[in-house]
Parts: structure tokens; C-alpha cells; sequence
């Protein structure tokens, strides 16, 4: 009987040094929500070269840019845009105050129909009032799947790349096609990236007054679209450095990844594969929204891009499955 309590003794010290050990792992590990591979070994590898001074990939701090698309690499992007679901949300809530206005669903999102969305909620009032409105909405909207704020829906993998970046001097912009100001108004507080370093399509402002006070009124008319080669275009015009990192997720993103492989020194490539049909989507090919081709595929194995396989790579997809993982 006394051999049986030492035994159960002895294997209760080894469970206690064992969750240590693995808590020790986790706290020293940068991108604990990773599985171990060949993709978090590039990423960890590629920081570790580039922030050495004495490895020859050494590259100065302002030098180390970093470049990341929003929309599926960043946070959920099916079945719709997050701005997409805002922009309806909103024409549908003032459409019960114009009668006449055309009805607007996801199912009739033409071109003719995304213009007078774009239109009716995002130009007309200042820059100021369009961060309110965009802040409440996301204050209050539920993804119908996951029954959470939007900005909870946010990738945990990445958010820890993000960090660890930042940890080590990089200078880290988003780059997307979706709206700068609509991404300007949540960046800060869901991902830790200040507003100058949100780079997106935008439309024309004009300067003016309101009340004495001056003001910028947002119109309806694009001033650029940062979309396919629109991305290398804005980080030229609003960097003025070629990243040496890049994160994208789809064919919109092909050619900011082939910019940054065309800085001289050390780069990485990387894109996010949505292949997890459980806890998230499962989509390339034929998606309307977020589409991989083939020949982005191909163009990734030519390249040496790094394909990251969220069902394979990433531990856990949102912030509150760590929660409830600790919990």
C-alpha cells in the first residue's frame, strides 16, 4: 500500500515537471500558437538573420519593412468582406428612410450595386464621422457563424507574427484593397498597427469647414484602389522602401509578394492557405472572394513562397481559442 502512495507521488512530481517544462517552451516561444515546420522555422530563421549584426543577412533597422495584407491573412474574410457586410448593413438601416431607393442584398452585388453601396455609406460625411460610424457598427455586429465581434475573428498565428516583429524593430504596414479609412478605425486596438502604417484603397477627400472648425468631407470618387499591382504602387508612394517580408493570402496579392522577392539581401515570401473547413473556411480555386489559383500556386513553388496551410501550421485560428485552451 505504501509502494502504491510512493508511486502515485513520483508520478504526480512528473506531471509537474512535465506541464512545467511545456509552460516554460510556451513562454520563450514567440509564435506559441505555430506548430513546429518548416514555415515557423522560416519565419524564426529569416527574423534571427536579418537583426544579427554579425550575419551577413544582417539588415539596419530602418531597412526592416514589413508588408501584410488584411483580408483573409489578417482576420475572416468569408462569406463576405467585413466591409462588405458593413456597407450593407448600413444602406439597408438609411434605405428605411429613402423608399425608393433599389434594394440591396449579397445575392445582387453587382458592380452597379457595390458603387452605390460605396457611395451611399462611405462618402458624404467627414473622415471623423465615417471612423464613429465604423466603430459602432463593430461595437455591436455579430459574425452569424461564430456569434462574436468581428474584431475577435482576427488570426491569433498572425497577431503573434505581428509582435514578434515589432519585437524586433521591424516597421510592419498593412496592405490592402480594403477601405484605409474602414481599416484605420479598428488597426490600433486589434492588431497593435498605428493608423499611419494602414495602407488602403482610398477616395478623394476635400478640405473645408464645419462649424469654424476644419474638416475633411470624404467624396465619392476613388483616388486609388491598393489592389493587385495598386499594392507595390502604394508601398512606393506611401513607404518608399521595398519591404523584405511579406504576408498575402491571394491573387491580389501576387504582386506585392513578387516586389518584395526583388529587394536586394534576404526576403520572405508568405501566404495564408485557407484549407481548415472545421474551424474556419476551406477555399482557393474557385472562390469569388479571396481566390488562390493554380497559377498563384505554381508561381509560390517556382518562387520558394512559403505556403502556410492554416489546418496544418496554425495550433489555434482565434484569439479566444487560446482562452478557452488556458481555461
Amino acid at each position: 500500500m505504501r509502494n502504491g502512495f510512493l508511486v502515485k507521488i513520483v508520478i504526480a512530481i512528473l506531471i509537474l515537471v512535465i506541464s512545467s517544462f511545456s509552460y516554460a517552451s510556451d513562454v520563450g516561444d514567440p509564435l506559441p500558437s505555430w506548430r513546429e515546420g518548416p514555415v515557423k522555422r522560416s519565419i524564426m530563421e529569416f527574423v534571427q538573420a536579418v537583426t544579427d549584426q554579425s550575419s551577413r543577412d544582417f539588415v539596419p533597422r530602418d531597412n526592416r519593412i514589413a508588408t501584410i495584407d488584411n483580408d483573409g491573412t489578417l482576420w475572416l474574410e468569408q462569406p463576405l468582406y467585413t466591409q462588405g457586410i458593413f456597407m450593407l448593413s448600413r444602406y439597408q438601416t438609411l434605405a428605411k428612410q429613402h423608399k425608393k431607393w433599389p434594394k440591396i442584398t449579397e445575392n445582387n452585388l453587382t458592380k452597379q450595386n457595390i458603387e452605390r453601396l460605396l457611395v451611399t455609406t462611405s462618402s458624404g460625411m467627414t473622415v471623423a464621422e465615417y471612423e464613429t460610424i465604423v466603430k459602432e457598427w463593430l461595437n455591436q455586429a455579430r459574425n452569424p457563424r461564430y456569434k462574436r465581434p468581428y474584431t475577435e475573428l482576427v488570426y491569433q498565428p498572425m497577431l503573434e507574427v505581428i509582435k514578434y516583429l515589432h519585437e524586433n524593430d521591424f516597421d510592419v504596414y498593412i496592405v490592402s484593397g480594403g477601405g484605409q479609412e474602414f481599416m484605420r478605425a479598428f488597426a490600433l486596438p486589434a492588431y497593435g498597427i498605428t493608423p499611419d502604417h494602414v495602407i488602403g484603397s482610398t477616395e478623394k477627400t476635400r478640405y473645408g469647414y464645419l462649424g469654424g472648425k476644419p474638416m475633411l468631407l470624404k467624396m465619392p470618387q476613388p483616388l486609388f484602389v491598393s489592389d493587385n499591382e495598386g499594392k507595390p504602387e502604394a508601398i512606393n508612394l506611401f513607404i518608399g522602401k521595398k519591404p523584405i517580408i511579406a504576408f498575402g493570402n491571394s491573387d491580389g496579392d501576387r504582386q506585392m509578394l513578387e516586389w518584395t522577392q526583388s529587394s536586394p539581401g534576404k526576403h520572405l515570401m508568405l501566404l495564408v492557405h485557407h484549407d481548415d473547413p472545421v474551424r474556419e473556411y476551406a477555399y482557393d480555386t474557385k472562390s469569388k472572394i479571396g481566390t488562390f489559383s493554380a497559377s498563384l500556386m505554381k508561381e509560390a513553388e517556382a518562387n520558394n513562397w512559403q505556403v502556410i496551410s492554416m489546418k496544418e501550421d496554425w495550433r489555434v485560428i482565434f484569439p479566444f481559442e487560446m482562452n478557452q485552451a488556458n481555461e
